[in-house]
């Protein structure tokens, strides 16, 4: 029996939140300064990032020396650019521990709700490279600190997009698997190391980009930004560490409902992606 991943070293309330300017990213970012995290709001437009830092600002009490608000702007697929912001960010987080959370919130879709045929694949492959080279490039700065400290959280903001087909946004969908392999393979490489990795979806949550998207045109239903936000408090805080390397939904999974089922999404193996196969005697199994 394999021996569980230790905890990680007591990790510090800081994160790390990209895309933070606008839409989910900012919802996460406000939600965990409400659960008295500082955070660190990463992108690449710096006057959406003072927005939310001004509006992050109003949460903390006066007078209160944290949480922290740090503003870093980068372009996510400029490798040296993602490593001048996390320095930024380390320098700014080291007198209270480093960072602790990364959240790669940042992503795009396609242009046009279309089937792959009549996609421009340059505009798939910008999505693609957006939503899967973002990720890769900021995780790849942020966790050499982590290991560093002993530990340390990693959510990607995921999507069904990535295990469901659909007749369009193929590129979206395309990148989302692409991710939750980057979630199992990181859990796989760190978490015997203290670091964990998850999974999280938001739902639809009504942002601009949704709200461009005419899949949604009729939609009275939106998933509450904040659920997220309750999620991943719930991954950095310590609450769901036996979910390391798995996926999880907002809006439909409750920190309080997967805490309870746990043990049996780990009976199941459940909640991962990966390939079903005949049985004990596919060959490929």
């Amino acid at each position: 029996m394999t021996a569980p991943a230790p905890r990680p070293a007591a990790t510090p309330r800081t994160a790390l939140v990209t895309g933070a300017g606008r839409g989910i990213g900012r919802g996460i970012a406000l939600g965990l300064v409400r659960a008295g995290w500082s955070v660190a709001l990463v992108g690449r437009t710096r006057s959406h990032l003072e927005e939310t830092a001004a509006r992050c600002a109003e949460l903390v009490p006066p007078g209160s020396a944290v949480p922290r608000v740090v503003v870093a702007t980068a372009d996510l697929v400029d490798r040296a650019a993602v490593a001048a912001a996390v320095a930024e960010v380390e320098r700014a987080f080291a007198p209270v521990g480093g960072l602790g959370l990364l959240v790669n919130n940042a992503g795009v879709i396609e242009r046009t709700e279309v089937d792959f045929v009549r996609d421009d694949p340059d505009d798939t492959w910008r999505v693609i490279e957006t939503n899967v080279r973002g990720p890769l490039l900021v995780t790849h700065a942020v966790l050499p600190g982590m290991l560093a400290r002993g530990g340390g959280y990693v959510v990607n903001i995921n999507s069904g997009s990535g295990h469901r087909p659909s007749p369009s946004y193929t590129g979206y969908g395309i990148s989302k698997g692409a991710l939750a392999r980057v979630t199992t393979l990181l859990d796989h490489q760190y978490a015997a190391r203290g670091v964990r990795v998850l999974d999280v979806a938001p739902g639809v949550v009504a942002t601009d980009m949704t709200g461009a998207m005419p899949v949604h045109d009729d939609r009275t239903e939106w998933t509450p930004v904040e659920a997220t936000a309750e999620l991943v408090d719930a991954f950095g805080s310590g609450r769901l560490d036996a979910l390391s390397g798995r996926f999880v939904r907002a809006g439909t999974d409750t920190v309080a409902w997967l805490t309870h089922h746990t043990e049996a999404i780990l009976a199941a193996d459940a909640r991962t992606l990966r390939l079903a196969t005949l049985g004990a005697d596919d060959p490929i199994g």
